[in-house]
C-alpha cells in the first residue's frame, strides 16, 4: 500500500527515465547527415541540385506529361554519396 501512494504521488519511474531519453535523443545529431549537408554545398552537387530543382519545376508547371526527374534525383544522390563516401572512409584510414 505505501509503495503504491509512492507511485501515485512520485509517478512512474519509467515515465522520468523516458523523458530523459527523449531529451537525448532531440539533442544528437546524425554525423551523416551533418557530412551530407556539408557535400550538398559543394560546386557538383550544387549543380545537379539545380538541374533537379529546374526539372521538377518543368514538371510542376505542366499538367499532363510523361517526363519525371528521376535522372536529376539519381546524378544529384549519386554526386552527394559519393562526396559522403569519400570523406568519410578518408577519416577512416
Amino acid at each position: 500500500m505505501v509503495f503504491e501512494e509512492k507511485m501515485i504521488l512520485n509517478g512512474e519511474p519509467e515515465d522520468e527515465e523516458e523523458e530523459e531519453e527523449e531529451e537525448e535523443e532531440e539533442d544528437m545529431v546524425d554525423p551523416i547527415e551533418s557530412l551530407r549537408q556539408k557535400c550538398e554545398e559543394a560546386e557538383h552537387c550544387v549543380h545537379t541540385r539545380e538541374r533537379l530543382e529546374q526539372c521538377e519545376t518543368r514538371v510542376g508547371s505542366r499538367s499532363a506529361t510523361l517526363e519525371d526527374c528521376t535522372e536529376e534525383l539519381f546524378d544529384f544522390l549519386h554526386a552527394r554519396d559519393h562526396c559522403v563516401a569519400h570523406k568519410l572512409f578518408h577519416s577512416v584510414k
